[in-house]
């Protein structure tokens, strides 16, 4: 059985963006969360995207947005605590979706719970252009 490998991009920004399939995606900020020790709004509704796929990518698509950004909670931005900056919604062959986290995010934990996952391969690619 070929080794599972994933690519986090970091872009200018600092943001963390992991590219999943939608149960791998609701399985990551499920197990991130409990690793970090707490869940935010931003996760919750992310959640509900995932959970809602077809008809959040229909809103997506209806608004021309490649993004949908959970509404966050003002104390949770104030502490440094929101998890999920944005999220894109891919319908292909499989249904997908790219998880912008947010900079504040520990990166070592997010490579750990992708380990966890099963991830055996994990690439962290800088992005060092616009």
């Amino acid at each position: 059985m070929p080794e599972k490998e994933i690519v986090i991009e970091i872009d200018l920004g600092k943001y963390i963006n992991i590219e999943l399939g939608l149960d791998e995606a609701e399985k990551f900020l499920r197990t991130l969360t409990k690793k970090l020790g707490y869940e935010t709004q931003d996760v919750s509704e992310t959640l509900r995207y995932l959970r809602n796929f077809d008809a959040f990518y229909e809103i997506a698509k209806k608004k021309f947005k490649d993004y949908l950004v959970p509404p966050k909670n003002m104390n949770d931005m104030i502490k440094g605590t929101v998890i999920v900056d944005k999220i894109k919604l891919i319908k292909n062959e499989e249904k997908k979706a790219v998880i912008s986290l947010d900079r504040r995010v520990n990166l070592d934990k997010v490579i750990e719970t992708l380990k966890e996952l099963g991830y055996e391969n994990v690439e962290v690619k800088r992005r060092t252009y616009a």
